[in-house]
């Protein structure tokens, strides 16, 4: 197996299902939550199978809403493992910084659509960034569901998009505001163009929350 990502919660490698002895075609990745020494031992035990056997389980759901994620090959709740499959393509991260714009924003398109399945479902995704996002064979994959949740809340949608336009900002920057606008346009297809006007304005909601506090922060006064 090869460390490729080790982030606060967990280790993720990635392996041939040959060293697993799982039969499994090709490459797996296996996502293993480790301990953490300054939590009490049989709460952390507890946290971590939780959080193990909830990714499974949003994977699973978000599988059958038709949205494209990786398949769930194993639940290890002795040792906190998931053994997924490897979605082999190239992160829309660098993809979407090479291609014309035409078709950055049909891809951008195609995200919105891929996020409006996860919550009609009544899912949130936690962490939507293009670095967490493949492009195989034409179809964009979400991957990375470790914050994801089971919630279908209008604040909770609307926190998920309100994230994932701050990181098209920071990583997209030069056509961000586009970009975002075809995620909404590719968002209200699935969700129709009252409920996306509903998150729509949500998300507005929540930046204006967000300039607030900068500003009560800044001058040091109370509104």
């Amino acid at each position: 197996m090869r460390l490729i990502k080790q982030g606060a919660e967990a280790k993720i490698y990635v392996a041939d299902f040959a060293e697993l002895y799982f039969p499994f075609p090709g490459k797996v990745i296996v996502k293993h939550r480790i301990p953490k020494r300054y939590r009490i031992p049989e709460i952390d035990i507890k946290l971590r199978k939780e959080r193990t056997v909830r990714e499974a389980k949003i994977l699973h759901k978000a599988k059958a809403l038709g949205v494209n994620v990786p398949y769930v090959y194993e639940v290890d709740t002795k040792n906190m493992i998931l053994v997924m499959e490897f979605i082999e393509g190239e992160r829309l991260k660098e993809l979407l910084e090479r291609i014309p714009m035409e078709e950055r924003l049909e891809l951008c398109r195609e995200i919105g659509r891929q996020v409006g399945k996860l919550h009609e479902g009544g899912i949130v995704h936690g962490d939507l960034t293009t670095s967490n996002m493949i492009l195989r064979e034409g179809r964009v994959y979400l991957i990375d569901f470790g914050l994801a949740d089971f919630d279908d809340t209008l604040e909770a949608q609307g926190v998920d998009l309100h994230l994932l336009k701050r990181a098209m900002e920071s990583t997209h920057y030069t056509w961000f505001e586009k970009g975002f606008e075809a995620v909404l346009e590719g968002y209200a297809e699935v969700r129709g163009e009252e409920k996306a006007g509903e998150v729509k304005r949500k998300i507005k909601e929540i930046e204006l929350r967000g300039r607030y506090r900068e500003r009560s922060w800044t001058t040091g006064r109370e509104y």
